[in-house]
């Protein structure tokens, strides 16, 4: 017999650096995003699923997210939103330097469902981080988005970087699926289904030898 899953929804990010800042995520569309993080936590507080919302905090004269500024700010989806447990955070991951591995210990949470930003940076991290940790992870792909880049290292478009990301995390790290796919989870009480490595790159072997 399955056991439904022990879920918290974490909400990373959903800052206004992201909507109007300096880092203005590209794909998905941030209209779009936001609309789903909104309900999401909707969907999580209907079914009693716990809420946690994390912002960024850099120093004051930081370039980006300047604790106290207009764009540190939580956006309005969130911010006019009630949340369970509340985290500050100086580093990508959400569980360094937090108090989130207890928390979610004492709520006896074996689930943790990603949304927010950026897909590649601190949603990327923070997956990793809670998989070594031997949580399950969900990545709740139109609830997030990436940006693009550009470096001595090469360049990738927003869609690229969210993309791939996307694929590596489903291979292993996290199950990856919509917002629609993850309400309709929640509401039978079932997990969402992950990959693995070798199949996944099974699969690839096979449509380049089709």
């Amino acid at each position: 017999m399955s056991v439904s899953p022990r879920r918290a929804l974490a909400v990373i990010d959903v800052q206004n650096e992201y909507v109007t800042g300096n880092l203005l995520i590209e794909y998905p569309p941030v209209e779009s995003s936001l609309a789903n993080i909104g309900r999401a936590m909707d969907a999580a507080k209907a079914a009693g699923i716990p809420v946690i919302v994390i912002q960024h905090d850099s120093p004051p004269d930081a370039p980006l997210f300047a604790h106290g500024s207009a764009y540190w700010e939580l956006h309005p989806v969130v911010a006019d939103r009630s949340a369970d447990h509340r985290i500050n955070k100086r580093k990508a991951s959400i569980f360094t330097g937090t108090d989130l591995s207890p928390w979610l210990e004492d709520h006896n949470i074996d689930t943790l469902t990603i949304v927010g930003y950026m897909t590649h940076n601190c949603d990327a991290s923070s997956i990793n981080h809670a998989h070594h940790n031997g949580l399950a992870v969900e990545f709740l792909s139109d609830a997030t988005g990436s940006l693009p880049y550009r470096n001595a290292a090469g360049e990738a478009s927003a869609e690229e970087i969210h993309r791939v990301f996307s694929t590596v995390f489903h291979s292993n790290f996290a199950a990856v699926a919509t917002t629609d796919a993850w309400i309709d989870a929640v509401a039978d009480g079932k997990d969402l289904p992950i990959d693995n490595v070798h199949l996944s790159h099974q699969r690839a072997l096979e449509t380049v030898s089709a």
